[in-house]
C-alpha cells in the first residue's frame, strides 16, 4: 500500500481526464471569447469576509463548507480559499475602479475552486468551474445572453439534452413580502421541520426552500411560490427573459421553488441538469442575477448577472451519457530507426520537426525497429519516419502505417511533407516530393 495518498475528497488528475478537462477549458475559453468575455484571474484566496458578506453568512457555503486557513500570525486577517468565483470577481471590479470602464465589464475565468464539504460522487474539495460574469447591465436580454451561452457550453461539449431549470426571486422591493409569508408557512409546519432547518427559519427562510432533506421537499412542494408574488418590475424582467430565449431557441422549464445557494442572487436564477437527473445535488451548473453585490462588497449599487458551470461534472455527465470525454493527442509523426542504438540522430530529427511546429514523438529506447513500429501504431502515429542507412544521403523512409506505404523523403522536404499531410487530413504519400 503508498504511504502517502492525495487528501481526502481530491483527486490526482492522471493524463486521460486531464487531458478532458483541458478540452472543456479551451472549449470555454473559446466560447467566452466569442462572446465577447474577457479573462480575468483572481487570487485562489480571498479575505474570508469576501466570502461571508457576499455569499451569506446562513448558507451552506459559509457554514459548512468554508476551506479556511490558517495564518502564521496571529493577528493576520482571516483567508478562505474561493468556494465560487462570482464573490471575488466582484471584489476586484470594485478595487480595480472597474466601474468607470464602459459598461457592462464581461469577465470569464476557469479554475480550481475549493470547499470543504463531505466528499460524495461527483462532490471533491477542489474541483473545477468555468465562470462567466457580465457586471453592469441590468438585463434582461444579458440574462438570456449567458444561459444561451451555458447551453451551448454543453451542446459542444457533447452532452445531449440538458434541462435548465429557471426562476425569479424577485428583488428588494417584492421579496421582503414573500419572505414574511413564506415564514409564517414555515411556522405553521414548525413541528415538520428538521432541526437544522428550524434553526435557520429565523434568519434565513429562503434557504429552507434548497433544503435536500427529504421531510422539507415535501414541505416545499405546498409551498407559497415566489413566482405569484413578483412585483410589476421583476415580473416584467422575467417575462422578457423568457421572451429572448424563445428568440435564441432556449428550451428550460419554469422552477418556481429555485432559489440557488448563494444570498446575493436577484430576479433571474437556473441551474442545469443532465437529462433525466433531477435534486439539487445533480445540478452541472447554475448562475443567476446578483444586483446587490457591488455595493454589498464596497461598490455603488451596480447590477450583475453570471453562471458557474462544473467541468468534473460535466466530464462524469459525459461518461453517464456514453460520450467519449478525452481524446489522446498523437502524434503525427514517430521517429524511429534501424540502428536500435542511435538515439542521438532519432531525437536530432525529432527536433527539428517539433521546431517546425509538428507534434511529434521521437523512440528513445534500444529496441528493435519492428517493436519501434508497433510502438508508434499505438500511439495512433500517421506516419512512421524511418532513420536508415539512407540518412547518410540526407534520406529517411516516410511509411504511412494505415495504409502500409513507404518511400524515400529529403530530410529538407520532411516537415513540408508532413504539414502537408496535416493540414489535408490525408497521408500524402501518393503526391510526389517537391
Amino acid at each position: 500500500m503508498p504511504t502517502f495518498r492525495a487528501p481526502r475528497g481530491t483527486r490526482d488528475l492522471l493524463p486521460p481526464e486531464r487531458v478532458g478537462l483541458a478540452r472543456l477549458e479551451r472549449l470555454a475559453q473559446d466560447l467566452a471569447a466569442r462572446y465577447g468575455y474577457h479573462p480575468i484571474e483572481t487570487p485562489l484566496f480571498e479575505q474570508s469576509a469576501v466570502f461571508e458578506r457576499g455569499i451569506g453568512e446562513v448558507t451552506d457555503v459559509v457554514e459548512k463548507e468554508l476551506f479556511l486557513l490558517q495564518p502564521r500570525d496571529e493577528d493576520a486577517e482571516r483567508w478562505a480559499l474561493r468556494p465560487e468565483p462570482t464573490a471575488g470577481i466582484v471584489r476586484a471590479y470594485v478595487q480595480h475602479g472597474m466601474q468607470t470602464w464602459p459598461q457592462p465589464v464581461k469577465v470569464t475565468m476557469t479554475g480550481s475552486m475549493f470547499r470543504y464539504d463531505r466528499p460524495q460522487a461527483g462532490r471533491y474539495r477542489q474541483f473545477w468551474q468555468f465562470d462567466v460574469e457580465a457586471i453592469g447591465d441590468p438585463g434582461p436580454a444579458v440574462d438570456a445572453e449567458i444561459i444561451e451561452l451555458a447551453a451551448r457550453f454543453y451542446r459542444d461539449a457533447g452532452l445531449p439534452g440538458v434541462t435548465i431549470l429557471l426562476n425569479s426571486i424577485g428583488d428588494g422591493a417584492c421579496r421582503p413580502a414573500y419572505v414574511d409569508e413564506l415564514t409564517a408557512f414555515y411556522r405553521a409546519h414548525l413541528g415538520e421541520l428538521p432541526p437544522a432547518e428550524r434553526a435557520r427559519l429565523e434568519r434565513a427562510p429562503l434557504r429552507l426552500l434548497d433544503s435536500k432533506d427529504a421531510r422539507m421537499v415535501a414541505l416545499n412542494a405546498v409551498a407559497p411560490q415566489i413566482t405569484d408574488r413578483l412585483c410589476d418590475a421583476c415580473a416584467a424582467h422575467f417575462a422578457a427573459v423568457r421572451t429572448h430565449l424563445h428568440a435564441v431557441g432556449v428550451d428550460y422549464q419554469l422552477e418556481p421553488h429555485l432559489v440557488r445557494g448563494l444570498d446575493y442572487y436577484t430576479r433571474t436564477a437556473f441551474e442545469v441538469y443532465p437529462a433525466g437527473v433531477s435534486g439539487q445535488q445533480s445540478a452541472i451548473g447554475g448562475g443567476g442575477r446578483y444586483d446587490g453585490l457591488v455595493e454589498l462588497l464596497g461598490g455603488r449599487p451596480t447590477p450583475g448577472i453570471g453562471f458557474g458551470l462544473g467541468l468534473d461534472r460535466v466530464l462524469l455527465a459525459l461518461g453517464a451519457a456514453g460520450v467519449p470525454a478525452t481524446v489522446e493527442p498523437a502524434p503525427v509523426a514517430v521517429v524511429v530507426g534501424s540502428d536500435p542504438a542511435d538515439t542521438v540522430a532519432r531525437l536530432r530529427i525529432a527536433t527539428e520537426l517539433r521546431g517546425a511546429g509538428l507534434p511529434v514523438r521521437a523512440e528513445l529506447g534500444q529496441r528493435k525497429l519492428g517493436k519501434q513500429l508497433e510502438a508508434a501504431a499505438r500511439d495512433g502515429a500517421h506516419f512512421a519516419v524511418i532513420l536508415g542507412d539512407d540518412l547518410a544521403g540526407a534520406h529517411v523512409q516516410l511509411r504511412d502505417l494505415e495504409a502500409g506505404t513507404q518511400r524515400a523523403v529529403s530530410v529538407t522536404g520532411l516537415a513540408r511533407e508532413l504539414e502537408r499531410a496535416t493540414k489535408s487530413h490525408r497521408h500524402g504519400l501518393a503526391t510526389p516530393e517537391s
